[in-house]
């Protein structure tokens, strides 16, 4: 810094507690002050960054004065000897403790081997030892012998053992000791079982029984149990809740019932075919007087015994057996191959058994040979029999076979076709076609095979397009429609994107159908009765509450447009209309999303039911046309028809048979259509009742009940109906009021009144409340405290990287100035070399 600049402000007297404010505009002495504590602070932290060299006192206890110095050097010397000992010492049995005294062992210092001088002996001065004078002076032979005897056992009998013979030892005793604990027991036993004997022998005259007034008084003392108690020892005998097995997954379910159809085919073709296990399994062979019953069977002794009656066969007991024997078996089958095969068969057993039988006479029987010929020909007579008995077997077995081909087959390739599909399913029962459903799904489970998925996505088209055809036949099999819904909705559960769009494809034909027809004529008619049941099965198949679905909203837009473009010119249109509203119901029944359709056309049904005269005074929306031939489609002027009605329900399979109906039955027809419209009105108020526009909603439907609907004229039935419709309808209070616009406060007139504005100097900060003046100094100062700390962390950084640079190019300068020596020394010595060559070259 240069010292011109440098200014000194000095202060006359040092005033406690007062701030200085004499480095203030001092460059120089506040940026050396700034650097000389940087110096002493953060360049010292950098340069002891890695370094650790405090000392820490670790001996146990030196700085803990709760503890006493004997207690000190007790745990110190125990985690010494813990310290100490190691694996080395685990396995040393022989050897104990060591303990020291200043350094010496106890052992040693205990022996009192140390060498006494002859300064301090005065006591024994001057005597000879026996042994000193038996060596020099030649007496006392014997006794040194002696001594030197009893010396050697005394060195053997200090002699320390080995390791070995102290742990044989050790064995030895450890045996004597349990032999003797063994014998002390068997001691105790046997004196135990004596003292029992003779108290069993003395407990009979000492016992005495009790007269029954002491014992009625002891059953009277004796306390009941505690309630605790009781519970206690019924919850030890209650029964504990044992571990369920395993829920098993998906695949593992799939797997087992393919597993099983694959069984029970199996055995249905085996039936079919007329083959029986039981018929496979080999049957030993007869046996005769002398077997050794090598062939026992424990199971089933289903052995032919040979007997003889008065030198012949006895076949009556054959033939008993043979009709138990076909009563237990009952599925007993043959084919022509194996009838054959079993043939043969029995006349090679029947020639053998002939063999046997021969051998038989001569060893047992010792006949002659006219007895050998008449056993030769009861053999025949039974062979003859067996096989008329075979076919009359194969006879009871063809109704079997017969049933067995007549069942279902228990396992199913999905169909690839729509033909083949219908023919799989032609000619069989309702039941029979969800039994064949079901097993094609469950033989081909998606988890089974890879393929599997793309075959049953097929399957769920095949199966809508067969509803589609049930309901356009003459005669729909609506109750064959309600089953099929089931395996139907099974398959949209595994594929719920397939099955959208296999729907949204039909309904986007019948909607482009529906525009092209409106286009062309400008009106259309509603649609035939599969697109309706396809209607019903979406809200079955598909969740309609959604607030946007990719199938029930095209339907919901598909319906809307069939309430107001379809014209109302038949009874059919205004029962699938009104089907369409039961449908609509069906749909909002959770979301309660208000369809103007539905309330327009159910004013319209209102208004078709009125006569011509009473059909004024309203507005009526399209398709309904307040003028024209359709007006009276649901009015009934004869009075017994009106009479005899009674309420029924409208199946939607009467749109097919309406023209064979007769008029009555029309006319009933119509006043359930009527009875319905009142149904329906009253589910839309009750699902309506919370909308704030509900009574403007619903008034024109109240004014066509209460002003023009002939009520009168109905029957009670019918007017119970109209009745609970209308209740419903008036007694809604209204729970929310319309949305009206946000009234503004008025404009006040213009005053000439002067407006005072405070003005403010330039350069001072308003004035306001205390708190808040606070507020903005305790802002103002954490501004200026953060730019202070940020300032100062940016000249902390480039004080650092000012050190690391200077230690950088230290290292670079040490490392030129190193390089340079050893280049100077290496020129030093290539130039004593050649000199020292050019010396040799020149001697």
């Amino acid at each position: 810094s240069n010292p011109f600049e440098v200014k000194v402000n000095r202060q006359k007297f040092d005033i406690l507690g007062r701030k200085t404010k004499n480095d203030v505009g001092l460059p120089g002495v506040s940026r050396s002050k700034a650097i000389k504590k940087r110096n002493q602070t953060l360049l010292k932290e950098y340069k002891e960054r890695e370094k650790t060299n405090v000392f820490k006192d670790k001996r146990f206890g030196e700085y803990n004065t709760k503890i006493t110095p004997e207690e000190k050097m007790i745990r110190r010397f125990a985690l010494e000897r813990q310290q100490n000992y190691g694996k080395k010492n685990i396995y040393n049995l022989n050897e104990d403790e060591e303990l020291t005294h200043y350094g010496q062992s106890l052992a040693e210092i205990e022996k009192l081997n140390d060498i006494v001088d002859s300064d301090s002996d005065t006591e024994e001065r001057g005597t000879l030892s026996a042994e000193l004078t038996a060596a020099h002076f030649g007496g006392g032979g014997g006794l040194l012998r002696k001594k030197v005897s009893s010396e050697q056992q005394d060195e053997e009998e200090e002699k320390p053992k080995s390791r070995k013979e102290l742990i044989e030892e050790m064995i030895a005793k450890s045996k004597q000791e349990k032999q003797e604990r063994q014998t002390r027991r068997e001691s105790a036993l046997e004196l135990t079982e004596k003292l029992d004997k003779d108290w069993k022998e003395i407990q009979t005259l000492i016992a005495r029984k009790t007269p029954k007034s002491e014992r009625k008084d002891k059953e009277v003392e004796k306390p009941k149990p505690d309630e605790y108690d009781v519970i206690v020892r019924e919850l030890g005998f209650e029964m504990k809740a044992k571990p369920s097995e395993r829920l098993k997954t998906e695949e593992e379910l799939a797997k087992e019932e393919q597993a099983r159809l694959q069984k029970l085919e199996a055995d249905r073709l085996r039936r079919m075919r007329g083959i029986d296990e039981q018929a496979n399994k080999k049957r030993p062979s007869h046996m005769s007087a002398d077997d050794l019953a090598d062939g026992f069977i424990l199971d089933k002794d289903d052995r032919r015994l040979l007997s003889y009656k008065d030198g012949k066969i006895n076949i009556e007991n054959e033939e008993e057996k043979e009709k138990e024997e076909g009563e237990e078996e009952e599925e007993e089958e043959g084919e022509e191959e194996d009838n054959d095969n079993e043939e043969e068969s029995q006349e090679e057993s029947a020639s053998e058994d002939e063999e046997d039988d021969a051998a038989d006479s001569h060893s047992d029987l010792e006949s002659d040979l006219e007895s050998e010929e008449e056993a030769a020909g009861n053999k025949e007579e039974e062979k003859h029999k067996a096989n008329e008995n075979e076919s009359q077997n194969v006879e009871k077995l063809d109704p079997k076979s017969k049933a067995a081909k007549s069942e279902l087959p228990y396992t199913f390739a999905v169909p690839e076709s729509y033909e083949t599909f219908k023919s799989l399913l032609a000619g069989r029962t309702m039941e029979q076609q969800l039994i064949i459903l079901e097993r094609v799904q469950k033989c081909n489970h998606p988890s089974l095979a890879v393929g599997n998925k793309a075959k049953l996505e097929k399957l769920f088209g095949f199966l809508l397009e067969y509803i589609g055809e049930l309901a356009t036949l003459d005669l729909p099999e609506l109750r064959t429609i309600d089953k099929l819904v089931l395996p139907l909705y099974n398959l949209c559960q595994m594929f719920p994107e397939a099955a959208s769009d296999s729907i949204r494809f039909i309904l986007r034909d019948a909607a482009h159908d529906l525009g092209e027809v409106i286009e062309v004529k400008g009106r259309a008619a509603f649609p035939g009765l599969d697109t309706l049941i396809y209607l019903k099965i979406i809200s079955l198949l598909f969740p309609t509450s959604d607030f946007w679905h990719p199938v029930v909203t095209p339907a919901f837009m598909y319906m809307s447009q069939l309430l107001t473009k379809c014209r109302i010119t038949t009874l059919q249109d205004v029962i699938k209309g009104l089907f369409i509203c039961c449908l609509f119901l069906e749909y909002i029944s959770l979301s309660r999303r208000f369809v103007p359709e539905l309330i327009n056309f159910l004013l319209g049904v209102l208004h078709i039911s009125l006569p011509k005269n009473q059909a004024q005074g309203y507005t009526v929306v399209h398709p309904f046309t307040p003028v024209g031939k359709n007006l009276e489609l649901l009015f009934v002027c004869d009075k017994e028809d009106l009479k005899s009605w009674e309420k029924q329900n409208v199946p939607l399979s009467i749109v097919t048979r309406l023209k064979e109906t007769s008029k009555t039955e029309i006319n009933h027809i119509r006043l359930s259509c009527l009875a319905l419209c009142f149904d329906l009105i009253k589910k839309c108020a009750a699902l309506y009742e919370s909308l704030p526009s509900f009574h403007e909603i619903m008034h024109p439907v109240r004014l066509l009940l209460t002003q023009h609907v002939p009520v009168n004229e109905y029957p009670e039935k019918m007017q119970e109906w109209y009745h609970s419709a209308l209740k419903e309808l008036e007694n809604k209070v209204k729970h929310y009021t319309p949305l009206i616009c946000e009234k503004k406060k008025p404009v006040p007139l213009k005053q000439y009144t002067p407006k005072i504005v405070k003005v403010l100097e330039f350069g001072r900060k308003q004035a306001g409340s205390k708190k808040e003046q606070e507020r903005k100094q305790l802002i103002q100062r954490h501004k200026r405290e953060l730019k202070g700390a940020i300032r100062e962390i940016r000249k902390d950084n480039q004080f650092l990287a000012r050190m690391q640079l200077s230690e950088i190019m230290e290292r670079d300068s040490a490392r030129k100035r190193k390089v340079k020596e050893l280049l100077g020394s290496l020129a030093t010595q290539e130039g004593e070399w050649k000199a020292m060559k050019r010396k040799k070259w020149k001697s």
